[in-house]
């Protein structure tokens, strides 16, 4: 449970500094390659977990250039690793924090945004100190959909980070190998603690959400 918690924060904070920036090209750009960036950003919602952990795996390998370049040339391994469970849950949950980001840049006014240019406002300052206040309940949501997402990944860690406990045995792989031995009391215990802990965070989300709206 510890390492899945763990999973989830390092992955959380990891989005939160990636879906940001993407979130804001996205909202504004236009780009021709808007829509191809779109589309890569949006696979993961759409593509099945094992296919994706298998061409994950694929490429995280030392038999290939990048997974041997981070072997020899960085020093760790990406296969079977926790730092592979990382790399491999940011990308995997790397829509749940762009969209509701991108969604609420795309709701603001455009007035908010030329207000702040003819004040002198930086493109930097316009998004920490004038676009994201505006958009507190879309953070909220992409940061509690991505540690959510995270919790209850099984195929990609699966696929990338094995069975090692301690290492890579999360919590949704800790219970289909309790199911699979037919230890029901202790796989419910642990999807209990995963149900409580969701349920707990989606509601908290709902609250502050409506209450900020109230204020609105």
């Amino acid at each position: 449970m510890l390492l899945t918690f763990k999973l989830a924060l390092v992955t959380t904070l990891i989005l939160l500094l990636i879906g940001i920036p993407l979130a804001y090209y996205l909202a504004y750009t236009r780009s021709k390659l808007k829509p191809v960036i779109e589309t890569i950003v949006s696979m993961p919602l759409v593509l099945p977990p094992t296919v994706l952990g298998f061409y994950l795996l694929m490429a995280f390998s030392g038999e290939n250039a990048f997974g041997r370049f981070c072997e020899e040339v960085l020093g760790f391994r990406l296969v079977f690793t926790f730092e592979g469970l990382v790399l491999g849950s940011v990308i995997f949950s790397l829509p749940f924090m762009v969209q509701p980001i991108q969604a609420g840049l795309q709701s603001l006014p455009g007035s908010l945004i030329e207000a702040a240019q003819m004040l002198g406002k930086t493109k930097p300052q316009i998004l920490f100190r004038v676009l994201l206040p505006n958009i507190k309940p879309s953070l909220l949501t992409g940061i509690v959909l991505t540690f959510a997402h995270t919790v209850g990944e099984f195929g990609v860690v699966l696929m990338i980070g094995g069975n090692i406990p301690g290492e890579t045995r999360v919590a949704s792989i800790a219970i289909y190998d309790e199911v699979e031995a037919l230890n029901y009391a202790t796989a419910n215990d642990y999807a209990l603690v995963l149900f409580l802990v969701t349920f707990s965070i989606l509601l908290l989300v709902y609250i502050v959400n409506r209450s900020f709206l109230k204020r609105v």
